[in-house]
């Protein structure tokens, strides 16, 4: 039996791998797009058609949160805009790579390598986050660099710092190239960059981040839609289960300290990374233990660490009850 052209036991995975999801990006603040276009090259979809529906399902988590954004007043528009406007540039220019691999029969190749060093990098970085504790002295000098860059037009930012209109567009034109290409929204990139680069409050940083993966996200998937690599019926199915995943998530940051699930998250995108590349091993040289691995890793390690901040979740309620009813 099939639905808008996806059986039911595919339909049942993506709901679920979307509330999954869900939980990670209400609890870490993250889309998790950079799980969802791996998962899709794991399943066997083309490279285009994983990469434009990761954008769309980016596109769709990233709307909500904007609004409630608006609504704190925690949003830079004419920072959004300029940012916007690089990635609108960077996100057409690494569209056109995907298609022109794709005719050159190596997308999924390169893609897959791709984001097999993007998840070791940043998983990495937030395992070594875990261990300091999320500190780092040179945090100001950064910004102070980016600052001493006077090159008009010159952007007021919140915080009273100014930074030159070309640089902001440079930076949104580099992650709009990685969105375009792999499918990624790129907040794990625009946060940090505005907070340590630019020196914007964190705050602002995350509802600015978020409304401009909002915009370049609808760009990326109109762009995407236009050559049919967009599966409606997929990206429905994630975002279903995403939307109730993000409330657990945000509920859950009210009970469990980040830092105790850090550093599982870090394991999290280590695995996606090796599951991407067993996929691609798999594939060269026909291993089918290996596809089976990389199906294990990349939908099991979400379903550990979502597991285990709702398990952590239940046990602080439990642990308020018994304090509360002595």
């Amino acid at each position: 039996m099939e639905l808008l052209g996806l059986g039911i036991s595919m339909i049942c995975l993506f709901v679920g791998f979307g509330l999954l999801i869900g939980i990670l990006f209400g609890f870490f603040g993250m889309g998790g797009s950079f799980l969802v276009t791996p998962a899709l090259l794991v399943v066997g979809y083309p490279a285009p058609v994983a990469v434009g529906s990761g954008l769309a399902f980016v596109f769709g988590t990233s709307v909500i949160g904007a609004l409630r954004h608006r609504d704190h007043g925690q949003v830079s528009y004419t920072l959004a805009a300029v940012m916007i406007l690089g990635m609108t540039f960077g996100i057409e220019v690494g569209t056109r790579v995907v298609f022109l691999l794709a005719d050159l029969g190596s997308a999924d190749a390169v893609i897959s390598v791709a984001y097999v060093g993007l998840l070791g990098v940043v998983g990495l970085s937030v395992l070594r986050d875990a261990r300091t504790g999320g500190t780092d002295a040179s945090t100001g000098r950064v910004a102070s660099r980016v600052h001493a860059i006077m090159l008009p037009p010159m952007v007021a930012l919140p915080g009273g710092a100014t930074v030159s209109a070309w640089v902001i567009l440079v930076v949104g034109s580099a992650i709009g190239i990685l969105s375009g290409c792999l499918g990624v929204g790129g907040g794990f990139l625009l946060l940090p960059v505005m907070v340590y680069g630019f020196g914007i409050p964190t705050a602002i940083a995350a509802g600015t981040s978020i409304l401009q993966i909002s915009v370049s996200g609808a760009f990326g998937t109109f762009v995407y839609a236009q050559s049919n690599a967009v599966n409606i019926p997929v990206v429905a199915a994630l975002l279903c289960g995403s939307a109730l995943g993000a409330r657990i998530g945000v509920s859950a940051t009210q009970l469990v300290n980040e830092a105790d699930i850090k550093g599982c998250f870090a394991v999290m995108l280590l695995s996606g990374g090796v599951a991407t590349a067993s996929k691609q091993v798999s594939i060269v040289y026909g291993v089918e233990l290996l596809e089976t691995v990389s199906t294990v890793l990349i939908f099991g390690t979400a379903v550990l660490v979502s597991g285990a901040i709702v398990r952590t979740s239940i046990a602080a309620l439990r642990k308020i009850e018994s304090v509360g009813h002595p």
